[in-house]
């Protein structure tokens, strides 16, 4: 889930500027396991199962990137199974799942992964190997968990810091937060590719997302300060900020959506993810909340924040599991 910064972790801007997001990870959850096929063949179960014999066969591109980034010839069985939509909902499900299978893989294998080197290769399977035209920040978030200001820096490095924050401060934030499900699936490609084509060539592209950048770090102060009105307003002008990147990042209904839910007692908020669809979350205080689900009319979404990254829930040695 980001707050402030989006955008700034495209290749376009991080390589002139540094970007920075500040996001949290939830407990919405990629479950991915990894067991030896007896016959030396392949079997993927997700979305659609895929029975093969060779890994150039793979239809999924995250999969069979993987595989040959990791040097995977094939001998497995992988299923995997999600707590929300795999793609097209802005909470970097297809992130998450990058990171847990090459977790899992690796562990397969015999290896251990920090959450640096989770979130390194996940980026290499997702932008260099699949050519996606996403940003870094899902990568990070799902490999680290908790709440961190996430900073890419010109040379390609990543720095990863966490906000520090009170137990009760956190818990009022989680809970003075209110997130729907709009119903509106969408592929980010399109909006992406557009917003790193225009900030490449428009200054003013560029300005608005140091603003962001801006934002940022001053959300982070605020929120270490326990300045949590400051928070919602600073999601309201990140909002209409990133709302100015490219076309089709909101639409009118989203507009409606958004206006009902401030003028229902919101304090400021956001579409998660790239645009277009997805989860709108709000800021308000907690008895303004059956308000403004009312007011906006969509399905509310319970969440926590979760304070872990992807992690190896089970592991069974593979020489011994055939």
């Amino acid at each position: 889930m980001s707050f402030a910064g989006g955008g700034s972790d495209l290749p376009s801007f991080y390589r002139r500027h540094r970007g920075a997001v500040l996001s949290t990870a939830i407990d919405k959850y990629v479950y991915v396991s990894v067991n030896p096929k007896f016959d030396g063949g392949i079997r993927l179960a997700y979305s659609k199962v895929e029975e093969v014999d060779r890994l150039e066969e793979i239809e999924h591109s995250l999969v069979r990137a993987t595989f040959e980034m990791l040097g995977l010839k094939g001998g497995v069985e992988i299923t995997t199974t999600a707590d929300i939509p795999s793609r097209g909902t802005g909470l970097g499900s297809s992130s998450s799942f990058t990171v847990g299978l090459i977790q899992a893989i690796q562990a397969y294998q015999g290896f251990h992964t920090s959450a640096d080197e989770l979130g390194r290769r996940s980026c290499e399977v997702e932008i260099e190997r699949c050519g996606e035209p996403i940003g870094k920040q899902d990568q990070y978030a799902a490999a680290f968990g908790g709440m961190n200001l996430i900073e890419f820096n010109e040379d390609e490095s990543v720095n990863v810091t966490p906000i520090i924050m009170s137990r009760d401060d956190r818990y009022k934030l989680q809970d003075n937060i209110v997130v729907f499900y709009t119903g509106i699936t969408r592929s980010a490609s399109g909006i992406l590719h557009q917003q790193s084509a225009d900030t490449e060539r428009d200054s003013r592209k560029q300005a608005v997302l140091k603003r962001m950048v801006d934002l940022t770090y001053g959300m982070r102060d605020e929120l270490q300060a326990g300045n949590f009105d400051s928070f919602g307003c600073i999601l309201h002008e990140n909002w209409m900020l990133k709302k100015t990147l490219a076309n089709g990042i909101s639409t009118s209904q989203i507009d409606e959506w958004y206006d009902a839910g401030l003028k229902a007692g919101a304090y400021g908020g956001k579409l998660l993810g790239a645009g277009s669809g997805g989860f709108l979350m709000f800021y308000a205080p907690v008895e303004r909340h059956d308000a403004i689900e009312q007011a906006v009319g969509l399905r509310r979404i319970k969440f926590n924040f979760d304070p872990l990254g992807s992690r190896i829930l089970f592991y069974h040695p593979p020489e011994t599991a055939l």
